[in-house]
């Protein structure tokens, strides 16, 4: 339950604007991966709060839940969707990502929160906000990204994010590695996996 409970407070926290209570859910070392940022959760709840200030919209919705607790150390996976307005090619749309939020967890001084957010990106769709607009969109450039999340890639870049590619989605190298890396916390890895792709390196 305490594990659950940080896994929604997360969700509620940082889509409300709750910034100093939403770094409540994190350990002093915690670390974030989204698809247009990853480093330490400091970073990340200050670009997140740049962002809900000037006006970008994301949201995030959450299902069915398991985890493994080998004490004190757990990997909880969570159901989640993403969603996100955004003006692409001068018309407004809401891209919804499915996919599933893999946290690494660990209890210190009797306290449960994350070292790790890793998000698996599984399947994705773009739809116009007004029904009588349509969008067109640049292949060449679509297809660009991973299909597990390359309309919600594609909308963000739109509107100036750089965003990382090789991400884990259902399947593939990305999630096996994920997996391994979580198997390895569980048995006592000193770190939580290690970073993906810098953002700022161009990709292969």
């Amino acid at each position: 339950m305490a594990i659950r409970k940080v896994v929604e407070d997360w969700a509620v926290l940082r889509d409300s604007g709750r910034w100093d209570e939403f770094a409540s859910v994190w350990h002093d070392d915690g670390w974030m991966t989204a698809t247009w940022f990853q480093g330490p959760f400091r970073d990340f709840i200050r670009v997140s709060r740049e962002g809900f200030e000037r006006g970008v919209q994301i949201s995030h919705f959450l299902g069915g839940f398991t985890c493994e607790v080998a004490v004190p150390r757990a990997i909880a996976q969570t159901k989640m969707k993403i969603e996100q307005r955004a003006s692409v090619h001068g018309v407004d749309v809401d891209v919804t990502c499915s996919g599933r939020f893999y946290d690494f967890l660990e209890l210190r001084d009797g306290r449960w929160a994350l070292v790790r957010r890793q998000p698996i990106y599984e399947r994705d769709r773009m739809d116009v906000v007004n029904p009588a607009a349509t969008v067109q969109l640049d292949t060449a450039l679509l297809d660009l990204f991973p299909v597990g999340y390359r309309h919600l890639a594609y909308a963000q870049e739109q509107v100036g994010y750089r965003v990382m590619r090789g991400l884990p989605g259902l399947t593939g190298a990305a999630i096996e590695k994920l997996y391994e890396e979580g198997a390895s916390w569980l048995a006592g890895s000193p770190e939580p996996g290690q970073p993906l792709k810098n953002l700022s390196q161009e990709d292969d």
